[in-house]
């Protein structure tokens, strides 16, 4: 994107200054660049640094924050592949049933927005169940104002860093750190 900005602006003063009213000679060549913008930065999260009390809640914390991170980084493919290793761990502790059809919608859609509106419930019971769990280290819960037509969404993370799931690139750095989840 930055590329993409630069030769827009070189171009435009190139034509600014050549641009002027004296008829010139020779025309100068012009060379057409064209900007790869299909490459995007892959958003990576932070180490899981929090301990859990109990190992499939850690299981479930670890392959929240790796579907969370499949939407920052608005790719609806990966975030259905890490919805699946989720729905196994939530499976395998236990959860009431809108959990796990909220997973599932995440699982079998292909648009993001949806997936992006079935995390929130996700979040809300992950975090129910991380509560109170947590050996040491800190989980941060962030939030978002405008996500959802500013109605606002909440997610959990690794660290105070704002890597936004419900607007991906296009608003990465929107929210703050609400609150800190940490040992009891």
């Amino acid at each position: 994107m930055r590329n993409l900005t630069l030769f827009s602006s070189i171009l435009s003063v190139f034509v600014l200054f050549s641009c002027g009213n004296e008829v010139k000679k020779t025309e100068p060549e012009l060379e057409v660049v064209t900007v790869d913008t299909s490459e995007k930065e892959v958003y990576k999260a932070a180490p899981t640094e929090v301990t859990f009390t109990d190992p499939k809640v850690a299981d479930v914390y670890q392959n929240y924050i790796n579907l969370k991170t499949a939407l920052v980084n608005t790719d609806a493919g990966q975030t259905s592949k890490e919805a699946t290793e989720l729905m196994t761990s939530l499976a395998n502790i236990g959860v009431e049933e809108d959990v796990l059809l909220a997973a599932n919608q995440i699982l079998d859609a292909t648009d993001v927005e949806v997936q992006r509106r079935a995390f929130v419930a996700v979040t809300t019971a992950v975090e129910k169940m991380i509560e109170g769990k947590i050996e040491s280290g800190v989980v941060y819960k962030q939030y978002c104002p405008m996500a959802f037509d500013f109605k606002g969404g909440f997610w959990l993370s690794n660290s105070k860093e704002i890597n936004n799931p419900y607007f991906g690139d296009k608003m990465l750095k929107c929210g703050k750190v609400d609150s800190e989840i940490k040992q009891l």
